[in-house]
């Protein structure tokens, strides 16, 4: 399944693994979004945020007036979920050649348009969902919004610009490999989501890529761009009559369809196993994961900060202290269900697998003191706020509270989430969800010892 990649699979479950899935590379292909940064999120007091239907499609409003800038996120939900092994990537393909041209909107004259108004529409095919993100001014939304819409209602989907989107995608997937970081991630997410629907492909395979034809593009805008699969974040100095008159008159007017949304289920609980992809390089990559608690739950918070703590010890340890490596990291995925990740690359990956345990057995086992947890929380609140600052990072935000907790306004709460945890939380946390970690590695396999990594 991995062509010339050599692979050292352990665990007889890993040897039937299916296809590659999420490249990072990949999204090189999709249009990037640009965007000022704005003032802060008004987390403390949502009372600026609301919830509408407007044709059947769930709208929240946030308004924000300290800024000129619109940000609307339309999201395509189901994500990896709506595919087989044989139509994934099908969704992102779609969108991409949407961008040349529309009934409503030749190529020319959407370009023309785009540049004239100096807004932005960018796609991002996820494994929950694919998002189709407008940024402009307040005075162009409205023609920016009937831009994005004709793009999901009337796509021309010409031969010639299917045929130029599918040379791009796959060219891009031909480079995947060049890259240790997207090798890795590839690595890491097949041997993670065995038998999940994330082991599929949001943007695609070769494979699927290939053989996707003009008509089953035509037939997947009609049968999946329906009102039920939508929801739309619009945060933005706009009122919500002007936001409901342009939903209504445009997308609203689309099939309801018979979607009904539920968030993904967990990954199964696996034991601890590793694949190896034998490079060359000048220093090898190790990435894991491990399952972790759904969103809705008490320990979610505890894991992420459980998660920063990890993270900083590792960085004191192995780069600071040790100077083993350049980059190490305990990453937290925000998901439907927590994902906990430890990431290093080093020359010597059987001395920081030592760290890793030990500094996991030391936080599963020992207890950090609550003027550290304090200073921590404090840290974390700052870092957090400002990774969310602008209109469209609020957008995904509330989108996030809403689809994985069933209410945007769990968003607001997050402040009160952190400080509710208590150093007993973390340590619990740390000892019931930093298990069975599945390690994917990319380098000289001589220099990391299986042994080392089963005793995860």
């Amino acid at each position: 399944m991995w062509g010339a990649l050599a692979l050292t699979l352990s665990a007889s479950t890993i040897a039937a693994q299916g296809s590659a899935k999420r490249v990072p590379s990949i999204r090189q292909v999709l249009k990037p979004v640009a965007e000022a940064p704005l003032s802060p999120a008004v987390m403390g007091d949502d009372s600026l945020t609301s919830r509408f239907d407007v044709s059947g499609i769930p709208v929240i409003l946030r308004r924000v007036t300290a800024n000129n800038v619109v940000a609307a996120n339309l999201y395509l939900l189901g994500g990896v979920r709506q595919f087989t092994p044989q139509t994934q990537g099908t969704e992102s393909f779609l969108l991409e050649v949407s961008e040349r041209g529309t009934q409503k909107y030749p190529r020319d004259v959407l370009r023309a348009k785009m540049a004239r108004l100096g807004s932005a529409i960018g796609v991002s095919a996820g494994l929950d969902w694919t998002t189709i993100a407008l940024r402009s001014t307040v005075p162009g939304f409205d023609s920016t919004w009937a831009i994005l819409a004709d793009r999901v209602i009337a796509p021309r989907l010409e031969v010639a610009d299917v045929e130029l989107v599918r040379d791009q995608f796959l060219t891009a997937l031909k480079q995947k490999n060049d890259s240790p970081d997207a090798l890795l991630d590839n690595l890491a997410d097949s041997i993670t989501f065995v038998g999940h629907p994330y082991a599929l492909d949001p943007i695609g395979t070769t494979e699927s890529l290939t053989k996707l034809t003009v008509a089953d593009l035509r037939a997947y805008q009609a049968q999946q761009m329906v009102t039920s699969r939508m929801v739309l974040v619009v945060v933005g100095n706009v009122s919500r009559t002007r936001v409901e008159k342009l939903v209504r008159e445009s997308i609203g007017r689309l099939s309801r369809g018979a979607y009904a949304w539920t968030p993904p289920p967990p990954p199964a609980t696996l034991p601890t196993a590793y694949a190896i992809a034998k490079r060359t390089l000048p220093t090898n990559y190790l990435q894991g994961y491990y399952k972790g608690p759904p969103a809705t739950s008490k320990d979610y918070t505890a894991l992420r900060l459980a998660a920063a703590v990890l993270s900083g010890r590792l960085f004191a340890e192995v780069r600071g202290r040790r100077n083993l490596s350049y980059e190490v990291n305990a990453a937290f995925v925000e998901r439907a269900f927590a994902l906990g990740g430890l990431y290093v690359t080093t020359t010597s990956p059987d001395d920081v697998l030592a760290i890793m345990r030990q500094q996991i057995q030391d936080l599963s086992s020992g207890m950090i003191t609550t003027d550290g947890l304090e200073r921590l929380v404090q840290q974390f609140i700052v870092n957090y706020y400002l990774d969310n600052e602008t209109n469209a990072d609020q957008a995904n935000l509330l989108a996030r509270a809403q689809l994985y907790q069933g209410d945007f306004r769990r968003a607001a709460h997050f402040v009160d989430d952190l400080r509710a945890v208590t150093p007993d939380d973390i340590r619990q946390a740390a000892a019931k969800y930093m298990t069975n970690v599945r390690w994917a590695y990319v380098g000289d396999p001589a220099r990391v010892t299986p042994a080392r990594l089963m005793r995860f």
